[in-house]
């Protein structure tokens, strides 16, 4: 009667034990699994790129979402030409220079939603009218928020909503040797993202800017990313697509791409572009 007993238990025991693994089995299968990487509760950019994902091997997203924060400058300036009349000709009275308007164009980065742009200042210096085209192909006068010339800087801001900008990254973090891309509108073509790494940090530049003899700063990025005439003003992205500078020179014997170019650290950017949209706001006397 006891060994009985003790096989029914035994049964009972077993029936149960299987009975929990496969009610287990089945629940672990249809839990849905979450992934161990970090999760991004801000988008690194407005159209919603997270950079998730991004090995380095492929920056598609990564640009593709740039590239709609990205915008094009084109700039009118009345020059005045330096031209005197022939000397064999007498002058009886003052001679007037005619004016000749003259287009210009550059790059910006969109950093707000409601239309705050920035670039270099030397993109709309002198400049009586400034033409900000979207990616979509939008096209309306910017207001000049304010300048800098001492950092080349400028902030634009255009009449509009709901835009895809791009979020500030962290230039401190930037290292020799990691994948960045220049995005901007180089020789009036469209829209154009290069790639290259970090070259250098720190660079030393003594540069000669309209209202000074000199400036010389020494902590711009340098970088092999192509760069040419019109991607001044333009972002330099990390593979996360967070902006790290403002593209602004390149190293040329001839004035065409020859290497190597240089960028604004866009710590420096935050704080120039925070002081000049401060400034704005302020009540004028």
């Amino acid at each position: 009667m006891k060994i009985k007993q003790v096989v029914i238990g035994l049964l009972i025991a077993v029936f149960t034990t299987l009975t929990v693994l496969v009610g287990y089995s089945h629940f672990i299968k249809n839990t849905p699994r979450r992934s161990a990487g970090p999760v991004h509760t801000i988008p690194v950019v407005y159209t919603g790129f997270t950079g998730e994902g991004v090995n380095g091997q492929g920056f598609e997203e990564a640009a593709a979402t740039a590239v709609h924060g990205t915008v094009h400058i084109t700039t009118k300036i009345n020059q005045i030409t330096n031209d005197h009349p022939d000397d064999s000709y007498p002058v009886t009275g003052p001679f007037e220079s005619p004016s000749f308007p003259q287009t210009g164009s550059g790059s910006g980065a969109l950093i707000s939603d409601n239309g705050y742009i920035v670039t270099n200042n030397h993109v709309i210096d002198g400049a009586s009218q400034v033409t900000v085209t979207l990616a979509d192909g939008r096209a309306m006068i910017a207001k000049l928020v304010g300048t800098d010339p001492a950092s080349d800087l400028a902030v634009l801001k255009i009449p509009a909503r709901r835009l895809p900008f791009i979020l500030y990254g962290n230039s401190d973090q930037v290292h020799t040797g990691q994948w960045v891309m220049a995005v901007g509108y180089p020789l009036n073509l469209q829209s154009t993202v290069t790639a290259g790494i970090v070259s250098g940090k720190g660079k030393r530049l003594e540069l000669r800017i309209r209202g000074y003899n000199s400036i010389k700063m020494q902590s711009y990025i340098q970088t092999d990313a192509v760069v040419n005439h019109g991607n001044s003003g333009g972002p330099l992205i990390n593979v996360s697509g967070r902006l790290i500078g403002i593209n602004a020179y390149l190293a040329s014997p001839t004035g065409a791409y020859a290497g190597y170019s240089f960028t604004i650290p866009v710590n420096i950017v935050k704080q120039v572009v925070n002081e000049i949209i401060k400034n704005s706001l302020l009540p004028h006397k």
